[in-house]
């Protein structure tokens, strides 16, 4: 009887006592994986934090040869004491006409997919304003695209601009300094988008022109030119 009455407490809390085991085991085990998944999210947080956000690296190039070169050259040519009073570029427009988009829809879309490789953004679409009978136009109907780059997407723009596209162009001899506007701002004509690297011109099915102007802060021509000059615009001698 001793032995029975020995081994058969024995049988009934040695399942308990294992129950309590893994039952403490198991909460040992849910603090200790808590524990190292709220360690690893705080350090995957400080990870996040040290990295940089996207589109934050370093500036274009030519926005720094603006810093450093360009402006104390102005400073130096007109005399400005006043940091604030150096012209600089305020934004750059590029817009493509089409007035054969009335009558086939294919063209814009093409030219939609054109401006926004070259520049990287996506162009508005251009409607008429009013209706004109003898070009077949009615009010509203899309007639080209465009696009207003600011920031650095517009200096590396610039900068393509200047020292990869124009220099493809056919017998280039530089622009023209005498297109601007009266105020310093500065408007350019591309008789076609084959100069930009981005286009494939196995895909192209028509030449597109282009107009590209560039609005600085320059209150006059002389330091409108001066600015885009001394930025590498290859002005004609």
């Amino acid at each position: 009887m001793a032995k029975k009455t020995d081994t058969t407490p024995a049988g009934e809390t040695k399942p308990k006592a294992e129950a309590k085991s893994k039952t403490a085991d198991k909460k040992g085990a849910d603090k200790k994986g808590r524990g190292e998944k709220s360690s690893s999210g705080g350090q995957a947080i400080e990870i996040a934090a040290e990295q940089p956000k996207a589109g934050s690296g370093g500036k274009a190039r030519l926005r720094e040869h603006y810093a450093k070169n360009v402006v104390p050259a102005l400073k130096k040519d007109f005399g400005y004491k006043n940091p604030m009073a150096v012209p600089k570029v305020e934004k750059i427009s590029i817009n493509i006409g089409l007035g054969e988009a009335s009558g086939n829809s294919k063209l814009m879309d093409s030219a939609i997919n054109e401006l926004s490789a070259i520049t990287g953004q996506k162009p508005v679409v251009t409607k008429a304003k009013k209706s004109i009978a003898a070009f077949k136009l009615r009010e509203g109907m899309s007639i080209g695209c465009m696009v207003t780059l600011r920031g650095d997407r517009m200096y590396e723009f610039l900068d393509r601009l200047m020292n990869v596209a124009l220099p493809r162009v056919r017998d280039f001899r530089g622009v023209s300094p005498k297109s601007f506007d009266g105020r310093g701002n500065y408007t350019l004509g591309l008789r076609d988008q084959l100069i930009f690297p981005e286009i494939d011109y196995n895909k192209v099915d028509k030449t597109k022109g282009m107009n590209v102007t560039v609005t600085t802060t320059a209150n006059t021509d002389a330091e409108g030119l001066a600015l885009l000059r001394h930025m590498g615009m290859p002005f004609r001698q």
